[in-house]
């Protein structure tokens, strides 16, 4: 069997390439031991045929999540096709996304009121496909799929521990990308956004002259928290930070003029424990992440304090006190 094609034409199976067996429940009593040997050559007929139909399409590549026994594996070694057996569904429903293919589960027709045919235009378009081998590991390799681009990424590292945590590092930095192009909009980062807040909210407290003010005053400080756990986790002074980060974003708001223009973009530098502009350097959030985490936060704290009442259940009495 062939390791690579160029011009791949793949048809995309989920149904078994071995010979037909009848299904369980099925009985059939044979009287002539002749007709047993026709059965069994009827049921490698009907594989045969599957293929042979495959093949006239023009496929040069089978993929399908089943089996492939020795029998339609010959056969396709003589056409110099290559066949991949037991994918994943997930995977095949990928390569069907990228090359423009249609899943088969079987190749019965409806038009052909039940007969099985195999129609050209179900067939995955790539422009070559070939194996390959990483450490220990033989993987199939798609190049250039015909309606979409897809990339697969291959960890490798000392051990499984290892790898896990680089699955999951890199799977949040995907996510992230995601949620960012979801947003269509960003903000900067490094506790730009919660130290302008807190700045704003503390200067319209000042302006109301009731219970209101001591709420939002508290408010506001509770949004200094992520400037600070961020400089507690980088082992940097919070309090140090977290003052002269306020101190920018108050002369970004009372001050006018082209030197405090961009003061509303600052955050924290976490590498040289310093304030710079988050925007220029790349330190971004998503806004819709941004929006839904202060939603969330303020929606559970509102929940706490509407509980006015509490049951408390008295203690179950020892041993010693019966």
């Amino acid at each position: 069997m062939p390791t690579s094609v160029a011009n791949a034409k793949i048809a995309l199976l989920d149904f078994d390439l071995r010979v037909t067996k009848l299904k369980l429940g099925v009985q059939i009593i044979v009287s002539d031991p002749k007709e047993l040997e026709a059965i069994r050559n009827r049921e490698v007929d009907i594989t045969k045929e599957r293929i042979q139909k495959i093949l006239a399409a023009g496929a040069n590549v089978i993929l399908t999540t089943k089996g492939i026994d020795d029998f339609s594996m010959k056969y396709m070694v003589e056409a110099g096709v290559i066949g991949v057996r037991r994918i994943k569904k997930d995977d095949l429903k990928r390569i069907a996304k990228a090359t423009g293919g249609t899943i088969m589960v079987s190749l019965s027709s409806i038009e052909q009121e039940g007969e099985e045919t195999f129609d050209p235009s179900n067939l995955g378009i790539a422009e070559s496909m070939h194996e390959e081998r990483f450490a220990d590991d033989e993987c199939i390799v798609i190049r250039g799929g015909a309606k979409h681009t897809h990339s697969s990424i291959i960890l490798r590292g000392a051990n499984s521990f290892m790898l896990d945590e680089m699955e999951r590092s890199l799977n949040d930095a995907l996510q992230a990308v995601k949620r960012t192009l979801e947003s269509t909009a960003v903000v900067a980062g490094g506790g730009a956004v919660e130290a302008a807040l807190n700045i704003y909210l503390e200067n319209f407290a000042h302006t109301l002259g009731s219970r209101e003010q001591q709420a939002i005053a508290e408010f506001a400080e509770a949004l200094l928290v992520i400037p600070k756990q961020l400089s507690i986790n980088a082992s940097l002074d919070a309090i140090d930070l977290v003052a002269k980060l306020r101190v920018v974003h108050h002369q970004s708001q009372q001050e006018q003029g082209t030197q405090t223009d961009k003061l509303h973009l600052y955050g924290l530098d976490l590498v040289d424990g310093v304030i710079r502009n988050s925007v220029e350097a790349g330190v971004l959030e998503p806004t819709m992440s941004k929006i839904k985490s202060i939603q969330f936060a303020t929606e559970a704290c509102i929940s706490i304090l509407r509980i006015d009442d509490l049951i408390k259940l008295n203690e179950k009495p020892s041993h010693d006190e019966e």
